[in-house]
């Protein structure tokens, strides 16, 4: 319930020399589209509700305020230590930090954000070994995203790589 807490439970985590898969319920990535009239489209994989509708464009919102301030806490307690949204990437370190997004709906959805949250968690653990796999994937990016999460991790110190805007992460479904 705290998220200063929370941020540096993670960079506790991080600082003992753990690797943490860190999941985020908003959209962390929206894709550009050629077509004007499809800029607020889905997702490919998000159905009838799309990150633009009511509870999507709400958490998104939100998610730009705190995902940023809870990456930036968690960079200045672990400074050397590394982010990641490449798997691969992150399964080949000793320490680091997975972020991905969860995307808790339908009947994923339970009676509070802790149980959803748990909900997140439970499908991040059940794509495991390999979250990235065709049949765990929620979302398959399109050619051109923009990423929000990319930027959050530029802003917070993680990186100084731009190609990070465009760089989409992977998205788990519960529900």
């Amino acid at each position: 319930m705290d998220i200063q807490a929370f941020a540096d439970l993670i960079g506790d985590h991080l600082a003992n020399g753990k690797k943490v898969a860190l999941g985020f319920e908003c959209p962390l990535w929206v894709p550009v589209a050629d077509e004007p009239r499809d800029l607020t489209r889905a997702r490919d994989g998000e159905g009838n509700r799309p990150w633009s509708a009511s509870a999507g464009a709400t958490s998104l919102v939100t998610g730009l305020t705190e995902v940023p301030w809870i990456l930036q806490r968690i960079r200045q307690t672990v400074p050397g230590v590394e982010a990641f949204l490449d798997w691969e990437a992150f399964e080949r370190v000793q320490s680091g930090l997975f972020v991905w997004e969860a995307m808790v709906t339908g009947q994923g959805k339970k009676e509070s954000h802790e149980s959803d949250a748990m909900a997140a968690v439970d499908a991040f653990r059940r794509a495991l070994p390999d979250p990235t796999s065709p049949s765990h994937k929620a979302l398959d990016p399109t050619s051109r995203t923009r990423s929000l999460i990319g930027a959050a991790l530029l802003w917070a110190g993680w990186s100084d790589d731009l190609g990070l805007l465009s760089r989409p992460c992977v998205v788990i479904r519960s529900g």
